[in-house]
């Protein structure tokens, strides 16, 4: 399983390392004991700043905005580009070398660039060490949570490798017994519909590996060995939202397999209009909030006394964005934004930015998301701002695709290291400024944790 990344910014970023922390033969003095990646599927600069506008009445609002590192990011596939010195010189750019949330994952969870739809393997279909992979050849504790089907393009790049986002069925029967996570949490559930409700026959079970893996995972023998001891390590499938509520606080299980009681998203996919302002429609009160399956998460994997890694992923931001639903981006960005919160205050609760690195960003932009009176004019290109009609108002926005962008997305970083992600920005555009790669995210983390095979 080959690890392809730029010799030469390893080399730099080592050597930047170096004027921090003296290098050991491991690597560095003090790498970072935790790592959180929260990826906000779909989340582009102007969806950040409708949820602050709506939240606050002003921009800049989140607590992530005011991180050290806060830069672009660039995310088109193998194949693609992202041209800086033509991005703003006409208005349909964007829609040209448009990654997919998989080629996007990958990248971020493996430092290479690949097809679309490809889930942890390069553009031959080889399979690529992923982030999580390295950090379980350390001793750390690893997971990962999505608001969406845990067998989706996001948490699968970063845990397995199959050639097709769409083997669901594949992917899920590897994480459950194959991978060896300490968490893994999503929705999915073969017997409940989008609104929480209890079905008298069952959805496919797909997400969940067939029904097979399904019954196996019920009767508590699902699960491979997760700690090479040679013994197997079943998982502990939690449903219920007081069962996440219970993993929060207390005693933890080795292992979790969590399926929310809901069968696409957290939220978005629930009944009622799905245009209305935001929190019009009544939440389904049983499943649990992103929020809430973050705190359980960093409660089982922080027993783990060499560390841990954690992949959180606010996936329906993508899925109102592909519909252009203005209030639910705004109820599933906020969602992602109080478990973004909640981590913060995990570091300064139980940890430390001495400690822990934390990454918050996007795997790519969707819907093009822009103010009004934007698009390619008689006199050129036109992107406006939102229009800020003030605190629990929408913002007046306009949407110019169903799909995916090839525009910069978010990224900030706040912990040791973190400067790293700065100096691998060295390409800068326009309007937004310095940018990384997506690739940079695990070059750097890979970096972080001497990745000499």
């Amino acid at each position: 399983m080959p690890v392809i990344f730029s010799i030469g910014l390893v080399l730099t970023l080592l050597l930047s390392v170096g004027a921090e922390g003296a290098n050991n033969k491991n690597g560095l003095k003090h790498p970072p004991k935790n790592i959180i990646i929260m990826v906000a599927d779909g989340c582009g600069f102007n969806h950040i700043d409708a949820a602050d506008i709506y939240q606050s009445g002003q921009i800049g609002a989140q607590l992530y905005e005011d991180f050290p590192v806060a830069c672009g990011a660039s995310t088109y596939m193998a194949g693609g580009s992202y041209e800086p010195d033509i991005a703003w010189t006409y208005f349909d750019y964007f829609e040209e070398s448009v990654t997919d949330s998989a080629a996007a994952a990958t990248a971020m969870s493996t430092g290479v660039k690949t097809y679309n739809g490809a889930i942890g393997v390069d553009s031959g279909g080889e399979p690529v060490r992923n982030i999580i992979e390295r950090c379980e050849r350390l001793g750390k504790a690893t997971g990962v949570v999505t608001s969406v089907q845990l067998s989706h393009a996001t948490p699968a790049a970063f845990t397995v490798h199959n050639v097709s986002r769409d083997n669901y069925a594949q992917i899920a029967r590897e994480m459950i017994y194959e991978s060896t996570c300490e968490v893994i949490m999503g929705c999915g559930h073969p017997w409940y519909n989008n609104d929480g409700q209890l079905k008298s026959s069952p959805n496919t079970f797909k997400y969940v590996g067939e029904q097979s893996a399904w019954n196996d995972l019920v009767a508590g023998t699902a699960g491979g060995d997760a700690d090479a001891d040679g013994i197997d390590d079943p998982w502990l499938l939690i449903q219920s939202r007081s069962e996440f509520l219970a993993l929060a606080q207390g005693p933890t299980p080795k292992r979790a397999f969590a399926v929310a009681q809901v069968y696409t998203t957290l939220q978005q996919g629930r009944s009622g209009n799905s245009y209305a302002d935001p929190y019009v429609v009544p939440f389904i009160e049983t499943v649990p909030t992103l929020e809430e399956m973050t705190r359980a998460a960093l409660n089982i994997l922080d027993n783990d006394q060499d560390g841990f890694f954690l992949m959180v992923e606010g996936g329906a931001v993508d899925s109102a964005s592909h519909s252009n639903q203005t209030g639910r981006l705004i109820e599933e960005l906020a969602a992602f934004n109080r478990a973004v919160e909640a981590v913060i205050n995990w570091v300064g609760t139980n940890s430390n930015w001495g400690q822990t690195l934390l990454i918050v960003t996007a795997d790519h932009e969707t819907g093009y998301l822009m103010g009004p009176g934007s698009g390619q004019t008689a006199e050129g290109p036109v992107w406006n701002p939102l229009t800020n009609n003030g605190p629990n108002t929408l913002p007046t926005v306009e949407w110019h695709s169903g799909s995916h962008t090839n525009s910069l997305v978010p990224f900030y970083s706040k912990g040791r290291y973190a400067r790293l992600f700065e100096r691998a920005a060295i390409n800068t555009d326009l309007v937004i400024g310095p940018y990384i790669d997506n690739t940079d995210i695990a070059k750097t983390i890979f970096a972080l944790l001497d990745s000499r095979w």
